[in-house]
């Protein structure tokens, strides 16, 4: 018998994938409107075909931010979508950084949007599916059986 294949995982690496296979209907993951409130700086805010609403701040869509580059970061410092690296202890201030704010919105096809940020990061692709799947509000984090993100508004 060959253990090739078999891997052990914390309990959170286990809710985490099982996160991910969730699989949703094709109204849960095709917007009815979305809204980006690129002048006000806050946000996006989406209407989803089966009645949900979602929203996230820019901040959070920043640091969720899923291409590969920002996804292996993340993932080697063991954080969740959304969720920021703790500022290091010491005495020394923080530079002064600019709220991240997105200097160009666009669609890509009719599947995700791509979000060109002030810091000069552009290539993440948030695709419906993954917006969906980041929900923050009570009803998807309750879904989930715990909060694996965090930092959303609804």
């Amino acid at each position: 018998m060959s253990h090739e294949g078999i891997r052990f995982v914390a309990p959170e690496e286990a809710e985490r994938a099982r996160f991910h296979e969730r699989k949703f209907s094709r109204e849960q993951v095709e917007p009815l409107k979305v809204k980006v409130h690129q002048t006000e700086g806050t946000g996006v805010d989406i209407a989803w075909k089966d009645g949900h609403q979602s929203s996230w701040t820019f901040a959070w869509l920043r640091a969720a931010c899923p291409c590969a580059t920002c996804v292996d970061e993340r993932e080697g410092a063991g954080l969740n979508p959304g969720e920021t690296k703790p500022a290091a202890p010491g005495g020394l201030l923080p530079m002064f950084k600019a709220p991240p704010r997105p200097t160009e919105v666009t669609s890509v096809g009719h599947y995700a949007v791509r979000f060109s940020w002030n810091d000069g990061h552009a290539s993440g692709i948030y695709s419906w599916d993954y917006l969906r799947r980041v929900c923050q509000c009570a009803e998807c984090t309750a879904t989930t059986g715990s909060e694996i993100q965090v930092g959303a508004t609804k």
